[in-house]
């Protein structure tokens, strides 16, 4: 039960915590340790007590343990995480107390960092690395409530510019890589894979029989060592063969057999390195394919995605395929491909009803013609 006593001259508010622990602290006034404790017992009942001494752990800190629980991230991520870290978040909050740190500061610290000229992707990735360390703090009841709310971030528009390429200018290309690189433009484009999970993509994973690919890891190279992990959402997916592309693979491992059971690989046999891939091979091929400027391996991605959407696929099709982590991140880049779409639903339905009036021989019966009923009751100005 808590109670207040006289204590060296002070005013001392005790209580017990939900473990049954005996904590105590003192005030100058009577008043200021009632009011202390009104708190205190609100807190409890909500379950939203914490102890006042973990909210003293500086981040500086307590990073050491968020970081140590991490393990579950790929090598170039946990890079660009240090990064941050380093450049931007400890200077700022290492040596501050995570319970001190009020959204206000976290406010006018994203400001500063807008102000420094950072480019807005980086700003967001940086509050967003701050913002899972605070969120983790608060889960592990270090605060009572993580300070990174209602910050308003900086408007990124300076996203890459997309190349959806054509199925034409997708075999141009092919037809001017290297022969060994060839079946891996095409299934970069007809699969969706990402440049990483193709890298890794091993002879076990590849089923020609049911014509599929089992995607589950993706290969990185960071500070020049090929790192191995999780793919970008962390999660697997099967991702079907046309059947053209089914017997290309199966052509393409007959006459490039590579080490360590890598589908595609680099001269030597080992695996790719997407770094000497692009400047030695890719960029030059789209330069003999007559291809615009800019266009990236990544784009033979966003050319699957526009194929499919030209296909009449459905947004959680090409989610699946693509290995989206929502619906809403398939929607954000490809929406504007789904334009004119409701031209051939409206014309599908029209096809369907007149379908259906000539197999029902209801064409002189149904619907009754009357008089024309306005939708909208309109009235003398």
């Amino acid at each position: 039960m808590a109670s207040i006593r006289q204590h060296r001259g002070k005013w001392q508010a005790r209580y017990y915590d939900p473990s049954g622990r005996l904590r105590s602290r003192s005030f100058a006034r009577k008043s200021d340790a009632r009011a202390f404790l009104a708190a205190v017992e609100t807190d409890k009942r909500r379950g939203e007590w914490t102890d006042p001494r973990l909210g003293r752990v500086t981040l500086g800190e307590y990073v050491e343990t968020w970081a140590a629980t991490k393990a579950n991230v790929r090598a170039r991520t946990r890079l660009n995480v240090e990064g941050r870290l380093r450049a931007h978040i400890l200077p700022v909050f290492g040596p501050v107390a995570l319970g001190a740190i009020q959204p206000a500061d976290v406010r006018a610290w994203v400001a500063e960092l807008s102000a420094k000229g950072l480019a807005p992707s980086t700003v967001k990735a940086t509050y967003l690395t701050f913002g899972q360390i605070m969120r983790t703090a608060e889960i592990d009841g270090i605060i009572h409530r993580s300070p990174c709310i209602g910050v308003e971030l900086p408007a990124d528009s300076s996203r890459t510019e997309m190349h959806f390429l054509t199925p034409g200018q997708v075999a141009a290309l092919a037809s001017s890589v290297d022969d060994r690189y060839r079946c891996l433009i095409f299934t970069a484009a007809y699969t969706g894979m990402r440049a990483g999970e193709l890298g890794a993509l091993k002879l076990e994973r590849v089923n020609l029989l049911k014509r599929t690919v089992d995607v589950v890891e993706s290969l990185g190279e960071v500070r020049g060592v090929l790192t191995t992990g999780p793919t970008k959402t962390g999660k697997r997916r099967t991702v079907s063969l046309p059947s053209f592309l089914a017997d290309m693979i199966g052509a393409h491992i007959g006459s490039y057999p590579g080490r360590d059971g890598y589908v595609f690989t680099a001269a030597q046999g080992g695996p790719i390195r997407q770094h000497n891939f692009r400047e030695r091979h890719f960029k030059p091929a789209t330069r003999r394919a007559g291809l615009p400027e800019g266009v990236r391996f990544h784009d033979l991605r966003h050319t699957c995605a526009a194929i499919l959407i030209d296909q009449g696929s459905n947004p959680k099709q090409i989610q699946a395929r693509l290995g989206h982590a929502s619906i809403r991140t398939t929607l954000d880049r490809y929406g504007h491909l789904f334009d004119g779409h409701d031209a051939a639903l409206l014309e599908g339905l029209d096809a369907t009803y007149r379908e259906a009036k000539v197999n029902l021989n209801v064409a002189q019966t149904w619907p009754k013609r009357g008089p024309v009923v306005p939708l909208r009751l309109t009235r003398d100005p």
